[in-house]
Formats: structure tokens, C-alpha cells, sequence
């Protein structure tokens, strides 16, 4: 009864829109930085690029945060709708950091793990953009979400295989040839990339949580 009544009264504050923004942020980001990861074209460019859409990502949280203060009726409770967008912050800022230490280090070749685990997290975050416009009838698209976040639950559980089995091939290599810096240096590009799964899957997580709570 309550559901019904809510739909009847009015809004203010278009938060599924912001989502969508804020995903088609993380989409544009996670395929700057598949591109770099696999040496296409001027990384400048891709590390510019996550840098501009994490900056267009941030505007969108502070739109957010300060439209959930000033709406007198929310389409989700406040701190569901802030949780959602933090996570999915979160996973941006992974990607510019995971972007940050690739400058950093100025490396211009990446192992194959580097560049699966960056393909998982362009499809995951594909994923998690499918499912925002999909949060504006949840009752009705329940199903759809559960399964889209069932896969990136299990993109999550992949990028930590391959992560497994990156550090390994990649502390076996420099075992060999002795160059300790380099097996430091890509272990962390290894630990930026692993970070940025365990946000989506956060994200993930909450998309569920509404769902449990609404659908």
C-alpha cells in the first residue's frame, strides 16, 4: 500500500538519471583503459580520458548528495541511493588510480593478465550501466537485475583468478631474471586492476539490495 501511495505523490531530483550518467562515466573510463592496457594509440590520451570521466563522474556524485538532501520523497530510502553511488564511484576512482600508477611507472607493456582482467571489467561495467535504467521499474525488471548482478558477482570471482595467475607467471619471470623492480611494478598495476573488481562487485551488491528490498 505504501508503494502505491509513494508512486502517486510527486518528485523532485531525477537520481535514475544521475545513475546513468554516472555509469556511461564508468563505461567511457573502462574502455580508456582496456585501450591502454593493450598499447592502442597514445596512452596520454587513455589516461587523460579516465581522468576527464572521473572527473565528470565526481560532478555527478556532488548532484547526487546534494539533490537526496533537498528531495522531501526519494525514489529509494537516502542512504540506499547514496551507498549505490558511492560504490559506483568507488569503482571509477579504482580505474583512474589503476590509470594514475600506469603513468607513474611510465609502462608501455602490459602482461596478458593485465589486459583479461581489463576486458572483465569493461563487460562488468557494461553490466552494471545495463542495469541503471532498469532501477526505474524494479518490481518489474527484479529478475533482469538479479541476473545481471549474479554475472558480475562471477566477473569478480574471474578477475581473481587471472589475478591469481598473473602474479604468479609474473613473480616466476622475474624469479628468473632478477629484475625485482619490475616484479614490484607490475604487481601493482595487478593490485589497482584486482581493486577495481572488488568495487563493481560491490556495486553488485547494492543493485541487489535494492532489489531484495523493492522488487
Amino acid at each position: 500500500m505504501f508503494g502505491w501511495f509513494q508512486r502517486l505523490l510527486p518528485k523532485s531530483g531525477d537520481f535514475f538519471r544521475m545513475f546513468e550518467r554516472h555509469a556511461a562515466a564508468c563505461v567511457d573510463a573502462a574502455d580508456a583503459l582496456a585501450k591502454l592496457t593493450r598499447s592502442q594509440g597514445d596512452a596520454a590520451q587513455w589516461v587523460g580520458k579516465i581522468r576527464d570521466r572521473e572527473h565528470a563522474a565526481d560532478d555527478v556524485i556532488r548532484e547526487v548528495l546534494f539533490t537526496v538532501r533537498r528531495t522531501f520523497l526519494t525514489p529509494f530510502d537516502r542512504g540506499a541511493i547514496t551507498s549505490l553511488i558511492g560504490a559506483m564511484d568507488d569503482t571509477i576512482d579504482e580505474m583512474q588510480a589503476a590509470a594514475s600508477a600506469i603513468e607513474l611507472y611510465e609502462i608501455v607493456g602490459f602482461e596478458p593478465e593485465m589486459q583479461a582482467m581489463a576486458d572483465k571489467i569493461v563487460e562488468a561495467v557494461g553490466l552494471i550501466s545495463e542495469a541503471m535504467p532498469l532501477l526505474r521499474d524494479i518490481e518489474r525488471n527484479g529478475g533482469r537485475l538479479h541476473a545481471l548482478t549474479e554475472r558480475i558477482v562471477k566477473l569478480e570471482g574471474e578477475v581473481d583468478l587471472i589475478h591469481q595467475a598473473g602474479l604468479k607467471a609474473n613473480f616466476q619471470r622475474h624469479r628468473t631474471d632478477g629484475d625485482h623492480i619490475a616484479f614490484i611494478v607490475s604487481r601493482e598495476i595487478f593490485k589497482h586492476l584486482e581493486k577495481i573488481a572488488d568495487a563493481f562487485e560491490d556495486v553488485a551488491n547494492e543493485i541487489d539490495a535494492l532489489v531484495i528490498d523493492h522488487a
